[in-house]
């Protein structure tokens, strides 16, 4: 079955501390281990940037099931594509909270995740969100 990659930005209905993240992530592992989607998760400043990764009715099922989570609103799909291998395939899903040190540390970046995602400048370049998800899943 071919692997499907899926990149959306979303917006947090509240600011969120790190607690409720690490409900959300739990959750995430939780649904995706048993399904082999794999995945990052940055946030900054209420507002969400996920790639899913795995078999096609699986990312589909994900996916919907993102689309109904109430804290989040504003779902913007950046690309939805077939992958040969996955990006990701060691995570079930992880997660880095962006920061002013990761601003200062990747200016490049910086001006599409300081004051959150903003998904008209981001899918204005194509390749960036998969580019910047990749850079920061180094840290």
């Amino acid at each position: 079955m071919a692997l499907i990659q899926l990149i959306y930005v979303s917006s947090a209905i509240e600011e969120l501390n790190d607690e409720q993240l690490d409900r959300i992530l739990e959750s995430s592992v939780r649904h995706n281990q048993p399904q082999s989607v794999t995945g990052m998760l940055l946030y900054a400043r209420g507002n969400f940037m996920q790639v899913i990764e795995g078999e096609e009715a699986a990312i589909n099922e994900t996916y919907h099931r993102i689309c109904q989570d109430p804290r989040h609103h504003n779902i913007f799909l950046l690309s939805r594509e077939p992958i040969a291998k996955r990006e990701f395939s060691t995570w079930s899903m992880a997660y880095h909270r962006l920061t002013q040190q990761d601003a200062e540390a990747h200016p490049a970046y910086a001006p599409y995740f300081i004051n959150g995602f903003s998904a008209p400048e981001i899918s204005a370049r194509p390749g960036l969100a998969a580019e910047m998800l990749k850079q920061f899943s180094k840290i």
